[in-house]
């Protein structure tokens, strides 16, 4: 029931004397309703490894598999979410129209696509901002948005990347009791990138980058 592996996957950036090694052979493994925290450093690889996991980055060693998705990019964008840690949505579009796009953009009907933005919006609270641009939010509103868009795919696995780094704390504190009661509601699995230690202490099972490499708790069922 494995939804994505890392088999010694690795990434590396550049050749030769220019070659930067973002991630080291790591080999990890996420199962459904899974609460993960990818800890370290800026520049430590956790973003990148969560790249990896999303399909958005393809190894240069090892590999990435998606048993429980299909290995295929169609069939994974219904089933994995992303939720970036700058902005993500389109400006000149408004909440309800980037929350439904997503959905759009992998085959849901317009209309189905709604149905589901509506849902969406009004479970991370932001209902209110159905008509209005996206590029008059707030921080903590467009991420709210952002989460809204994510849990519209209806996915099986949400990969946010430090979702709350650019907030400050009382705001960052809201936008994870959101994403958190998302993910609970609708059963996703849920891998977080974070240098947080208030953000990694909400998830049960923590990863850590150091250097570009992971350590991954030998309990947590990783070989």
């Amino acid at each position: 029931m494995t939804l994505v592996r890392c088999t010694e996957a690795a990434r590396t950036f550049g050749q030769g004397d220019q070659a930067v090694v973002a991630v080291h052979g790591s080999t990890c493994a996420v199962e459904p309703g899974a609460r993960i925290a990818i800890t370290g450093s800026s520049g430590s690889g956790k973003s990148t490894l969560l790249h990896l996991l999303a399909g958005l980055e393809t190894p240069t060693g090892g590999a990435v598999e998606w048993p429980e998705l299909g290995n295929s990019a169609a069939e994974r964008s219904r089933d994995i979410a992303v939720v970036f840690q700058g902005p993500s949505l389109l400006p000149a579009l408004t909440v309800a129209e980037n929350v439904g796009l997503a959905a759009v953009l992998t085959g849901v009907s317009e209309t189905e696509a709604d149905r589901r933005a509506a849902a969406a919006m009004e479970t991370v609270g932001v209902a209110m901002l159905t008509d209005q641009l996206a590029d008059t939010l707030s921080g903590g509103q467009a991420q709210r948005v952002a989460i809204a868009r994510a849990i519209a795919l209806r996915p099986r696995l949400v990969l946010a990347d430090e979702p709350t780094g650019q907030l400050d704390g009382e705001t960052g504190a809201h936008v994870l009791d959101v994403l958190m009661a998302a993910v609970a509601e609708t059963g996703a699995a849920l891998v977080v990138t974070t240098h947080d230690p208030a953000v990694a202490g909400r998830l049960g099972e923590h990863w850590q980058m150091n250097d570009g490499r992971l350590v991954v708790p030998a309990r947590e069922g990783v070989r």
